[in-house]
Order: C-alpha cells, then sequence, then structure tokens
C-alpha cells in the first residue's frame, strides 16, 4: 500500500464538493454575519417616518426604508470594488 492510502488515512477524505462547517464557518464570515443582523436590528428599530432631501425633491418616508437602501447601495458598491481586486 502507499502512503496515501493506509488504514489511518481512510475515511478522512472529503468527498469532492462536499464543504465541512469548519470550512463555511470562518471567523470573517461570523463577523460579517453579526454585524448583518446588527444592521437588520438598526434599521428596523427605526420606523418612523422622515423627510429625506435628495438634491431638490424632499420625499416623506419611513426611516428603515431609507437606511435599507443606503446599506443596499454600500454592498453594492463594495462587492464591486471587492471583485475588481
Amino acid at each position: 500500500m502507499s502512503p496515501k492510502t493506509t488504514a489511518s488515512n481512510r475515511g478522512r477524505g472529503r468527498a469532492r464538493g462536499h464543504r465541512q462547517w469548519d470550512d463555511m464557518l470562518t471567523p470573517g464570515r461570523v463577523i460579517v454575519g453579526l454585524l448583518a443582523v446588527l444592521a437588520l436590528v438598526f434599521i428596523f428599530e427605526n420606523t418612523r417616518t422622515t423627510k429625506i432631501r435628495l438634491l431638490f425633491p424632499e420625499v416623506t418616508m419611513p426611516l428603515w426604508l431609507a437606511l435599507l437602501g443606503t446599506a443596499l447601495i454600500g454592498a453594492v458598491c463594495g462587492a464591486y470594488f471587492m471583485k475588481r481586486r
């Protein structure tokens, strides 16, 4: 037997394409997930309406919608710049 197929190594290899929780839950992903949950809690706690002025028009809308829109625009911009790296 070659060293790669000894009895101690059998059963330890993962099937191709199979991911374990250790690979999926990296510290960076956990932190980003927690920050996303905190951002959503912050957004949905601010439900009152507010006036927002865009260049010329003034709009009245729920604050949570404005915060969610801003967060989505920021996420799209961040993803775009990380993709270009």
